[in-house]
C-alpha cells in the first residue's frame, strides 16, 4: 500500500506539545496537566521522547494512562545504520509502543550517536546531504515501518554545520520518495539551517512534497557565539525566530495531510507559551489543518 494510501487512516491529533523524559521535572517546566485541563485545544496530544534505554518518566505514564493520543519521538536510533536496528531495541520500542499506543513514531533522521549506541550519547547531526545517503536512510525508514506496523516520519534535525551537495529540503525529498513516507517538517530547524547557510528563509521550499508532510514543529532559537563561530541555536524557548513563522506560513496552505502540530515549549512556563499557541492556531486558521481542526472543534 502506498503512503497516499496509508495517510488516509492516520488520526488527525491537532496542536500539542513534546517532552523527553525528565524535562518535565525541570524548575519552570510545562506543567502538562495544567495545560490539558486550561487549553485542552493546545494539549491535543503529547509527543513522547524517548531513548529505550531510559523508557518512560512519571508525566508520561500519567498521560499514557489517562487514554490521551501520543505520538513517539525516537531519540537513539541512527535510521541510516541497518545494525542500529538490532534485536534488543527493537523489541523494546515494540513493546514501548505497546504501551503507549502512539498514532505514529517519529524523529530527527541524522545522527542521534557516533559509533555504538551509548545511554544518554544524544549527539544529534545533521545527516550527508548526499543521494546515496537518503537511499540508505529510506531502507531504514523502511524496516522500522516493517517492523512497528506504524509510519515512521523522518525529521529534518537542527545543526551548525552541513555537509553534501544537496541543498536539505531537496535531500528529504528524495528520501521520503525512496522510503514512500510521510514527512515530519520542524520549520524551526529549517529556519536555522536556511540562516547558517545563507538561504532566504523559504528557499527550496518549493521542491519539497508539502502533501508528505504529516507533522510539523514550532520552536523557538536564538542567535550566540561559540569560540567566534555564530550559531542559531534550537532552544526550545518560546521566542520563536520570524523566519519559523515565513516558513509555516508558505507551507501550510500547501501541507493538504498536515494531521499534527507540536509547539516544543516543554521547559518554560505555560503563560509564557501561550501566545506561541496563539499564533500558530492563527497562522493555520485559514489552511487545510486549520479548517480541519475548526470543524472538529464545532462538532
Amino acid at each position: 500500500m502506498s503512503f497516499s494510501e496509508r495517510v488516509v487512516d492516520l488520526p488527525f491529533l491537532g496542536i500539542g506539545v513534546s517532552t523527553e523524559y525528565g524535562a518535565g521535572a525541570q524548575t519552570g517546566a510545562l506543567d502538562l496537566e495544567a495545560l490539558h485541563a486550561r487549553h485542552p485545544a493546545y494539549g491535543a496530544f503529547l509527543e513522547l521522547g524517548i531513548e529505550v534505554a531510559k523508557g518512560l518518566d512519571a508525566d508520561a505514564r500519567r498521560w499514557i494512562a489517562a487514554g490521551r493520543p501520543t505520538t513517539y519521538h525516537f531519540l537513539d536510533v541512527n535510521l541510516d545504520e541497518p545494525e542500529d536496528l538490532d534485536p534488543a531495541w527493537l523489541a523494546e520500542v515494540k513493546r514501548l509502543v505497546g504501551e503507549i499506543g502512539p498514532a505514529w513514531l517519529c524523529g530527527d533522521a541524522g545522527l542521534w550517536h557516533f559509533g555504538p549506541r551509548e545511554r544518554g550519547h544524544m549527539l544529534l547531526l545533521p545527516p550527508i546531504l548526499t543521494d546515496e545517503a537518503a537511499r540508505e536512510m529510506a531502507e531504514g525508514i523502511i524496516a522500522l515501518r516493517e517492523a512497528t506496523g506504524l509510519e515512521v516520519l523522518p525529521e529534518n534535525p537542527p545543526g551548525a554545520v552541513y555537509l553534501g551537495d544537496l541543498h536539505l529540503l531537496d535531500f528529504y525529498a528524495r528520501l521520503a520518495d525512496y522510503a514512500d513516507t510521510g514527512l515530519l517538517l520542524d520549520a524551526a530547524h529549517l529556519a536555522i539551517y536556511q540562516r547558517t547557510c545563507g538561504h532566504r528563509p523559504t528557499t527550496a521550499l518549493d521542491g519539497l512534497p508539502a502533501e508528505r508532510i504529516v507533522e510539523l514543529h514550532v520552536a523557538g532559537a536564538s542567535s550566540r557565539e561559540v569560540q567566534g563561530l555564530s550559531i542559531v541555536e534550537d532552544d526550545h524557548t518560546p521566542a520563536v525566530l520570524p523566519d519559523t513563522w515565513q516558513i509555516i506560513d508558505a507551507v501550510g496552505p500547501r501541507a493538504t495531510a498536515l494531521r499534527a502540530v507540536v509547539f516544543e515549549c516543554e521547559r518554560n512556563p505555560l503563560d509564557a507559551c501561550l501566545p506561541g499557541f496563539r499564533r500558530i492556531e492563527r497562522s493555520l486558521a485559514e489552511t487545510p489543518f486549520g479548517r480541519r481542526r475548526a470543524a472538529r472543534t464545532a462538532r
